[in-house]
C-alpha cells in the first residue's frame, strides 16, 4: 500500500494491471492523471475531475444545455453576497470539493447570513445554489462501454434521511415521460464525459415534474445496489463490462426491488444487529460492507427485496429493517 499522491508508487501499480477504475470520486486527480500515463483509467480522468469539482459540474451542465438550478460560483465573500444578490434566498451554499452525504452544505434564509454562512464552509471555493423546491428525487445509473454504447436502469426512487440516502425503489413512481427525460438527460452526460464505466446522475423532480440535475457520481452508486437482485446484470458486474472491453450486460428488470440502507446507528454497543430476526423474511436480502467500526451516519450494509411493485418491496425491507430498529431502541 502507499499513499495515493505517492505518483511513483501509482505508476509502479499501474505497470503490474491491465485498468483502473476507483470507487468514490474524492481520488485525487493527479493519481489519476499518473496512472492514465501507464494503462487506461475509467472513468476518464476528466469525468473524474468534473465530478469531485461542484463549479466544474455545474458549468458542464451549463455548457451542454442540460437543467440544473441557478448558481454562482463563489470564491470570496464578496463573491457570495453578490451572488445572493443575483439568486435570491433561500439559497445553498455547497464546498466546491469533499462534500458528500449534506456534509459542506450551509441554507442561507437571508442575505445577511452571508458571513456566517462563508465561515461555516471554511472559507474554501464554492457554489451557490438557488433553493429547489421538489417533490422527488430520482437517479439514473448508467453504463457506457468503450464503443459508445448506452445501457441503464430506468429510474430509480431516492428517500434521504438527514441528508444521507435512505430508502431507494425501482421503478421510480413516476410517469413515463419523467423517466424518458432523466435517461436521456444521463445519456448526455456520459457521452459529453466520454465515459466508460457506470455512472450515477441524481435529480430533483419539480411539482410539475420538471427535472433538474443535483449531481453526478462517476460509479456504481448506493442508489443502484437494489440492482444486484432486481436486474439481470448489477451495476457491479456493468462496470466490470465497460472498463474491460465487454458488451454492456442486459439490463431488464426481473421484478420491481427496493433498497434500504443499514447505518451504523443500528449497531448496539459491542455487539451485532440481529441479522435472524431481520432475515426470517425470506424475501429480504442482507448485504454487510465487512466495515470493522459502526459509526453515526456510516453506511454498513443494506437490505434488498423484490415484489409485485416498488413501492410492496419498500414496504418489505422497512419491516425487515424496523426489527432491529425496535431490538436496538430496547437495549439501550
Amino acid at each position: 500500500t502507499a499513499a495515493y499522491l505517492d505518483l511513483d508508487a501509482v505508476r509502479a501499480f499501474a505497470q503490474e494491471v491491465d485498468v483502473i477504475t476507483y470507487e468514490f470520486e474524492n481520488v485525487p486527480l493527479a493519481t489519476a492523471l499518473a496512472a492514465a500515463e501507464i494503462v487506461p483509467v475509467h472513468p476518464n480522468p476528466n469525468a473524474l475531475a468534473t465530478a469531485q469539482n461542484r463549479i466544474r459540474e455545474k458549468l458542464f451542465m451549463r455548457e451542454h444545455g442540460l437543467p440544473v438550478v441557478p448558481f454562482a460560483p463563489v470564491q470570496s465573500l464578496a463573491d457570495l453576497q453578490n451572488a445572493l444578490t443575483e439568486i435570491g434566498v433561500p439559497a445553498v451554499l455547497k464546498t466546491a470539493e469533499s462534500g458528500y452525504d449534506g456534509k459542506g452544505q450551509v441554507k442561507i434564509e437571508d442575505a445577511i447570513e452571508a458571513a456566517e454562512a462563508w465561515n461555516a464552509i471554511g472559507q474554501k471555493a464554492a457554489v451557490l445554489e438557488g433553493w429547489a423546491t421538489f417533490t422527488k428525487e430520482i437517479s439514473v445509473v448508467g453504463g457506457r462501454d468503450i464503443y459508445g454504447q448506452f445501457a441503464h436502469y430506468g429510474a430509480i426512487e431516492n428517500d434521504h434521511q438527514n441528508h444521507i440516502l435512505d430508502l431507494s425503489l425501482s421503478p421510480a413512481r413516476v410517469s413515463e415521460e419523467t423517466i424518458n427525460n432523466a435517461v436521456k438527460y444521463a445519456q448526455i452526460v456520459l457521452e459529453k464525459l466520454d465515459v466508460v464505466g457506470v455512472l450515477c446522475v441524481e435529480f430533483f423532480m419539480k411539482p410539475s415534474g420538471e427535472l433538474l440535475i443535483n449531481e453526478i457520481a462517476p460509479r456504481p452508486h448506493n442508489s443502484g445496489h437494489l440492482t444486484i437482485e432486481s436486474h439481470m446484470t448489477s451495476q457491479f458486474e456493468q462496470q466490470l463490462r465497460t472498463i474491460c472491453g465487454l458488451p454492456l450486460g442486459d439490463t431488464a428488470q426481473l421484478r420491481p426491488g427496493a433498497m434500504v440502507n443499514l447505518l451504523g446507528d443500528l449497531w448496539p454497543a459491542d455487539s451485532q444487529p440481529d441479522w435472524a430476526a431481520v432475515c426470517a423474511d425470506p424475501r429480504v436480502k442482507l448485504h454487510l460492507y465487512g466495515k470493522t467500526e459502526a459509526r453515526l451516519g456510516r453506511k454498513m450494509g443494506h437490505l434488498t427485496a423484490l415484489g409485485e411493485t416498488s413501492e410492496q418491496a419498500a414496504q418489505t425491507v422497512l419491516a425487515a429493517r424496523e426489527k432491529i430498529q425496535k431490538k436496538d431502541a430496547v437495549e439501550r
